[in-house]
């Protein structure tokens, strides 16, 4: 899953990427320099420093409007390079989170914030709420130390601080003092903790335990939507043939479906990875690419994908988004059952801080780990902070989830964000990542905004990164969007060899700021297939790993370059949520 000593797979590159960055360049339509060095404010964060400053167009430069955005809006489902993220996050990407009344105060379960342990007090009251059916736990200002795991597990329950300014929760131990070592399913000496599991942990409960008590007796687990050897799931009909993009499908028996019910699709690959060609884009590139070897990658498949029904009339049965993906009969494509899962909860309101530690090597992490989703749809966190942590938050097999005002800030973080293990439709938004307190120790990583294991259709916008990269670890990530953001470019991406290509298709990087020049992993139209980078000032290409996977002419467009803030519209995701549909 990750890199060894900054070493990554070649893949199938059998030209430089130098080459390929010029040809790709040679063909994209609309680019421009007629940016003007100016310093420019990100979209700070509520509660932080100084935003980071960047090259962008000047003030009253006119707005410019990329060809690729007329294209899109004539087809906006199905366009080549360009993702609809339109209905990412919390139901469908609703602006207003839900508000449950409140049920339980964790005082009134034993809290006390005087340095003595709470987290039982407050799981009582987190368990009481999910008996009642839901509703809001509510955690007073002050500081509460937390000597164990903080669990959500049931639907609609929500615990809420008084801001994370005000409300603290202090974590001194982590993830293998109190659960154990996690070793990786794929073998070696790793430390599954660098990349699994939360101090605060929003899981369905009986998923929590199954993995636990798997992790107890070193049975190294899947982790995703259909249990720990993903065999939890029944056929419920199967699929007739559709294109991307429709929001309709035909099916065989309608009889198990029901409005409002959450299924999976289910796609299958063939001997030929016609589906993982697909998911790249297709053409002579990716059916050239060598895909038998890459034994991680093939362990994520098939592609599974969550979404609800919102109808049914015959055998004609409506989606809660558009297809990902085309569906195509030797893809065996069905719905299916999965894992019941946790939904209508969130986290608000408070600062999770780990007992500052030096960080660990790359990947030895202990488990000093923030917020994570798991099997996780429609829940959220808000106004969240995470301190001196190993991972900051995570989306691991969770969909259609939003995080909003978020931040990871302390002593530098080895996943400030990771979204893996088939996580899709997701939405990050206002999110910081501040530059770390102390010097990194040697032997360490920084990743930054991570995206991998075939996950699909996640947003990460109106970002502040003051450190990190927009990281792919491999597993062929696609049709992902990173838009409205400043960053300091200063991380490196991860990936074992096994698991493939960075990028699948339609990957886009919209309206991004680079204050230090570095192009690694943002100008995408040397390495990402059928993807686009519009509105990025001008970059170079130093201090990097990264190389294409395919050969051949990507189909990656570059527009706008050399320009930011004034590209029109300046952030992907809400333009696209302002389309009708």
């Amino acid at each position: 899953m990750k890199t060894h000593g900054g070493r990554t797979d070649m893949g199938n590159a059998h030209l430089t990427r130098r080459t390929l960055l010029g040809g790709a360049t040679a063909v994209a339509l609309g680019a421009t320099t007629t940016g003007v060095a100016q310093a420019a404010t990100a979209k700070p964060h509520s509660t932080g420093a100084a935003p980071l400053t960047a090259p962008h167009a000047a003030p009253d430069a006119a707005p410019q409007v990329p060809p690729i955005w007329r294209e899109f809006n004539r087809t906006p489902y199905t366009h080549p390079q360009i993702p609809y993220i339109g209905r990412a996050g919390h139901r469908g990407g609703a602006r207003r989170l839900p508000r449950p009344r409140v049920v339980a105060d964790v005082r009134d379960f034993g809290a006390v914030a005087d340095g003595t342990d709470s987290a039982p007090a407050i799981n009582r009251a987190i368990a009481a709420a999910g008996r009642a059916g839901g509703g809001t736990v509510t955690i007073p200002p002050g500081t509460f130390r937390i000597d164990d795991v903080i669990r959500i597990g049931h639907s609609n329950v929500v615990l809420r601080g008084a801001g994370s300014t005000r409300t603290k929760l202090y974590a001194i131990r982590n993830l293998t003092e109190l659960i154990g070592p996690y070793g990786s399913r794929y073998g070696g000496d790793k430390s599954s903790w660098s990349w699994a599991g939360g101090l605060i942990w929003l899981a369905p409960k009986a998923r929590w335990d199954s993995l636990v008590a798997a992790i107890r007796a070193k049975a190294w687990p899947f982790e995703g939507w259909t249990g720990n050897r993903r065999d939890e799931w029944r056929p419920l009909t199967t699929v007739a043939p559709a294109r991307q993009g429709a929001w309709t499908v035909t099916v065989t028996d309608p009889s198990a479906l029901r409005p409002g019910a959450l299924v999976l699709l289910r796609l299958s690959d063939d001997a030929g990875h016609t589906l993982l060609e697909h998911v790249s884009g297709g053409g002579p590139g990716p059916e050239a690419y060598t895909w038998d070897d890459k034994t991680k990658l093939t362990s994520y498949v098939p592609y599974e994908w969550p979404v609800r029904i919102t109808a049914v009339k015959g055998r004609k049965v409506t989606l809660e988004r558009p297809l990902p993906l085309d569906v195509r009969p030797e893809w065996d494509p069905q719905l299916t059952t999965h894992v019941g899962e946790l939904t209508g909860s969130g986290v608000e309101g408070l600062t999770l801080e780990a007992v500052e530690t030096p960080q660990q090597p790359h990947l030895l992490d202990k488990g000093h780990n923030g917020v994570v989703f798991q099997c996780a749809y429609d829940c959220w966190a808000d106004d969240v902070t995470v301190r001196h942590v190993d991972n900051g938050f995570g989306l691991v097999a969770a969909s259609a989830c939003t995080l909003r005002r978020t931040r990871v800030a302390g002593r530098g973080s080895h996943h400030p964000y990771f979204c893996r293990e088939g996580s899709h439709d997701n939405l990050i938004e206002d999110f910081t990542i501040d530059a770390r307190t102390t010097p990194a120790p040697s032997g360490t990583q920084l990743h930054g905004i991570n995206v991998e294991g075939l996950s699909s259709y996640n947003v990460w916008s109106r970002g502040d990164m003051r450190m990190g990269t927009f990281d792919s670890h491999r597993g062929l990530p696609f049709a992902n969007v990173r838009t409205d953001i400043t960053v300091d470019n200063n991380g490196r991406h991860g990936g074992d060899a096994s698991a493939g290509p960075l990028f699948g298709a339609r990957f886009t990087h919209w309206n991004v700021r680079v204050t230090n020049a570095r192009a690694g992993m943002i100008r995408l139209d040397g390495l990402a297939p059928y993807s686009a980078t519009v509105g990025l000032n001008e970059v170079r290409e130093f201090d990097q790993i990264d190389v294409p996977d395919f050969t051949g002419d990507l189909h990656s467009r570059l527009e706008l370059y050399g320009t930011t803030d004034a590209v029109h519209p300046p952030n992907l995701y809400d333009a696209q949520r302002a389309l009708p549909r």
